[in-house]
């Protein structure tokens, strides 16, 4: 085994797990937007990693011309694609989740206020 199909077979791991990662964030992510933000950065550069292991562990110029095709258009359709399903929820008014903040609703009655669950900031308690 030579040193480029272990480097290409590190490179192939390296980016199953970032795209492993991506995939736990759209399992435990609270919301839409995170999710998207989630995929959208972890589908680049693991897809990126796994095409350039595939290109180490075979190496032959018409592989890399694909390897670069598939980079290419990865890399664009990425960005865009994750752009149009924001603009998507967003235009569907689909809800922004925020966590709630424990301390500062217990700092809040002291001062007269109180959290709301829904966007973490103070609003007066009637």
């Amino acid at each position: 085994m030579s040193a480029l199909e272990v480097a290409g077979q590190v490179l192939a791991v390296l980016g199953s797990l970032v795209l492993l990662t991506a995939a736990v964030g759209v399992v435990r992510f609270p919301d839409a937007y995170t999710r998207i933000s989630a995929v959208g950065t972890a589908s680049g550069a693991g897809i990126v990693l796994v095409v350039l292991g595939a290109l180490l562990i075979a190496p032959s110029t018409s592989a890399a011309l694909k390897a670069l095709g598939v980079v290419v258009l990865q890399l664009a359709t990425s960005a865009v694609g994750s752009m149009a399903i924001a603009r998507a929820a967003r235009l569907t008014r689909t809800p922004m989740v925020t966590t709630f903040d424990e301390l500062a609703a217990q700092e809040a009655p002291d001062e007269g206020t109180e959290l709301t669950a829904r966007t973490g900031s103070p609003s007066r308690a009637p």
